[in-house]
């Protein structure tokens, strides 16, 4: 009986091959969409998932009130690690300090490369389980030691083997290779961690750390922990909440210190933080994408249902046959069933083929590194769950409405479909049309907040601007490095700097002025750097003067933007004193806002100060006369004239500035590509009902033409039912996208407006489309010949 089925089905599948086609096209692009979105939902939600003790590994971090709000911040004092080991030791297995990960210089021989690794204590081995491929796992326990990841053995040793073999970090420390692990998988947080270095050699190379006056009132380091079996996280994030409050000096206790455990389970998908509490992050994309994935794939359902349901009277017949000759009406919803699983099986099929040419432009998109779990038998398994789930889907209406005809009425051709019969396949039409037109404003509004974003004034000249990391034996020939690129004309200018010009990279508190509160808690970037700074990145000068090396005074004065002006309330700035930690900064100057950090947030208040410290980063400006390539090929080889050791690599202002619309651009991306499909998929529907429509008014048609009808009046008799109900989508879609939309820009500060062409916009393209889908077959039907189409059988 079941082969029967499946061969009829078959059968049905040739008789009707425009049809035929429609619905397999637009369940493979469907199909296509939610698998894509499946595989990319699964990829974040199993983000950190490598790590077998993910569930029980935290970091320690912080609330802080600053300038009257409470700051969220990852960085801890140094002796936080030791404190809770100390206090609290019984509630965790492991507790860990870490550097930030950034890139450092390895040299083997006249091998150079550059790559990002981290301080850690050598417990973090077993924390992350590394899986240890050569050497072992104790290695980070001599000081002077590293462990590798595989590719960056391979790529310092080649087919060498690296165990017991020297690497020069940062031409600072000659270190020996204790250990090689196997790489770090593209969705975990440490995936940049290409190897990693003793805690106790960090400590060793800055001495300044154990010589620090107030240890607890400096944040620079990490703190990761594993929380002991059976301890529940959130009573042991409660118990140490005032671990940093009771040690701090008493002046900094008006930070108020919330000390508090993140489990790794929630660090990617709930990574923000506003004034304290945590506000979620990309676990609203994800809900995002998994239900746009469940319309796009009901988009192809709803065509199936329409285009089987349209084609009823051709069915008709067929039923009533079945009926008289014994069929029960159970034996004919199997047999509707078999015909829409096949169609859902076979789109399956050229779906995975979709996925397949899809997948390397989707990755790109999304900044991900999937591929086809081909020999995953699950995957398969759920793609046929898929595939049946989808048939059966598709398939209801259809067969439930086809297997209800009264052979009586249909064989003596009595039968007629109703007045309302058409009714769901309109509400359908409807339903495909305001989900694709929410798209298209929803896509729209995206990208004109990214658009604002990029647009704000950004208060100095990124064009040319690049940095480079600086290293001891650098900073000692700055004058030297400076003097001879500007000399070779390859560079305008040269500064150092502690923090990029799209970046904060260093905060401080205890500053004081006139009418400020002696109670009141504060927290500026203040950024440290040479004379230069200021020419090198173009800043604009409001009030007050520049840097200069002609003023001594200069050692102990303050810059400040207009919002710190604002922020303190200071009437005619130059002039005025800030005491900082008690000692008197004279204010110079005063520049415009520069966009630092988020294009969505307003401009923090900031300082700028000279010092003639080591700084992070070399400032340049490059000749605009100059290509860049050559421009850079010069840079390095002076650079390399004086540091060899050190690998060269320039960092790109406009490049780390776009780097903060990656977000958007790729919800952007995706939602363009998403609306596409969907498109796509309700413009093959309406092209299969005005197919039919045609189809079924042939005669009607042909006796309009051999009366004088105008093609015109045949395309509007066509056209006007399916403009009505667009029409319709349209008002129904635009308050949806509205509501939705208003309440994702909610998280901004700085946010667009809905306007009202957005709307216009987007219902004029989804009437455009729908015309030119249904003009084809209307016109096509008004040129056919008469003569052929009032032919009798």
């Amino acid at each position: 009986m079941f082969t029967n089925y499946l061969k009829t089905a078959w059968r049905n599948l040739f008789k009707s091959k425009v049809s035929s086609i429609i619905n397999i096209s637009g369940l493979a692009v469907g199909m296509a969409v939610a698998i894509l979105i499946a595989l990319w939902v699964y990829d974040e939600v199993s983000y950190d998932t490598y790590h077998k003790n993910y569930d029980r590994i935290v970091q320690v971090m912080q609330h802080q009130l600053f300038n009257g709000k409470y700051e969220t911040q990852m960085s801890n004092p140094y002796v936080m690690a030791e404190e809770i080991r100390r206090t609290y030791g019984n509630g965790f297995k492991y507790v860990i300090q870490s550097s930030w990960n950034y890139d450092h210089g390895l040299v083997y021989g006249d091998k150079i490369i550059l790559q990002a690794g981290s301080f850690m204590e050598p417990e973090m081995v077993d924390m992350l389980s590394l899986k240890i491929l050569a050497g072992s796992k104790d290695g980070l326990r001599e000081m002077n030691s590293i462990i590798l990841s595989q590719s960056v053995a391979t790529a310092i040793f080649g087919k060498e083997d690296p165990i017991g073999k020297m690497v020069r970090v940062d031409n600072k420390s000659n270190v020996k290779v204790t250990a090689v692990y196997e790489d770090l998988p593209d969705n975990t947080s440490f995936r940049q961690l290409t190897f990693v270095l003793p805690w106790q050699l960090y400590l060793s190379q800055n001495q300044w750390i154990k010589q620090m006056e107030t240890p607890w009132g400096s944040n620079f380091t990490q703190t990761y922990a594993q929380v002991a079996d059976n301890v529940d996280i959130e009573t042991l994030s409660k118990r140490i909440r005032d671990v940093k409050l009771n040690k701090t000096a008493a002046e900094d206790k008006q930070y108020k210190p919330i000390v508090f455990l993140h489990p790794m389970r929630k660090w990617h998908l709930y990574e923000q933080w506003k004034e304290g509490i945590n506000t979620g992050g990309r676990i609203e994309t994800v809900w995002l994408f998994g239900i746009i994935g469940i319309f796009v794939l009901l988009l192809a359902c709803i065509n199936f249902m329409n285009l089987s349901t349209a084609r009823s009277e051709k069915r008709a017949k067929e039923v009533g046959v079945r009926k008289t000759i014994g069929s029960n009406r159970k034996q004919l919803v199997v047999q509707f069933f078999s015909e829409s699983v096949l169609t859902a099986v076979i789109a399956f099929v050229f779906s995975i083929l979709l996925v397949s040419l899809i997948m390397p432009f989707f990755n790109s998109v999304a900044d991900k590194k999937m591929a086809i779990p081909w020999l995953n038998p699950l995957f398969w398994l759920i793609g046929i769950c898929l595939s049946i789930l989808t048939g059966l889907l598709a398939g209801v209406y259809p067969a439930l409405f086809l297997s209800s005809f009264q052979p009586v009425k249909v064989l003596k051709g009595t039968y007629r479909v109703g007045r309302f019969a058409s009714l769901p396949r309109k509400v359908l039409v409807v339903a495909q049309f305001t989900i694709s037109i929410v798209l298209i404003i929803g896509t729209i509004i995206v990208y004109k907040q990214i658009n604002l974003g990029m647009q704000r004034p950004i208060g100095y000249v990124r064009d040319g601007l690049i940095s480079h990391d600086i290293s001891e034996v650098k900073h000692k020939h700055f004058e030297a490095l400076r003097s001879e690129l500007k000399n070779s004309g390859a560079v305008v200018e040269m500064a150092e700097s502690g923090s990029p010009t799209t970046g904060v990279w260093n905060t401080n508190g205890g500053f004081d002025w006139e009418g400020k509160d002696p109670n009141f808690a504060v927290d500026f970037p203040n950024n440290a750097n040479t004379w230069e700074y200021g020419k090198t990145i173009g800043w604009k000068i409001k009030q007050g003067r520049d840097f200069s090396r002609e003023f001594a005074s200069d050692s102990t004065a303050f810059i400040l933007n207009e919002s710190a002006v604002a922020f303190m309330g200071l009437k005619d700035p130059i002039g005025k004193i800030i005491h900082w930690n008690k000692k008197p900064y004279h204010i110079i100057g005063v520049v415009e806002d520069m966009l630092v950090q988020s294009p969505y947030k307003p401009v923090r208040a900031a300082l700028w100060h000279i010092s003639t410290d080591p700084e992070n980063l070399f400032i340049m400006k490059m000749n605009p006369t100059w290509s860049v390539n050559r421009a850079l090929a010069k840079i390095e080889s002076i650079f390399k004239k004086y540091d060899p050791a050190s690998p060269f690599k320039a960092q790109f202002a406009d490049e780390q500035f776009a780097e903060k619309f990656d977000n958007e651009k790729r919800i952007g991306q995706l939602s363009t590509f998403f609306a596409i499909l969907a498109v796509f998929i309700s413009c093959l529907g309406l092209f299969g009902l005005t197919s039919f429509m045609a189809e079924q008014r042939v005669k009607e048609i042909g006796i309009r033409n051999v009366l004088g009808a105008s093609m015109m009046s045949i395309w509007q008799l066509l056209s006007k039912d399916f403009i009505l109900l667009v029409c319709l989508s349209c008002l129904i879609a635009i308050p949806i996208a509205s509501y939705y939309m208003h309440t994702w820009l909610q998280k901004y500060d700085f946010r667009t407006d809905i306007s009202w062409w957005v709307f216009a916009l987007s219902a004029g393209g989804a009437l455009v489309i729908t015309l030119i889908t249904v003009s084809f077959q209307a016109i096509k039907a008004a040129l056919a010949n008469p003569v052929k189409s009032l032919r009798t059988e």
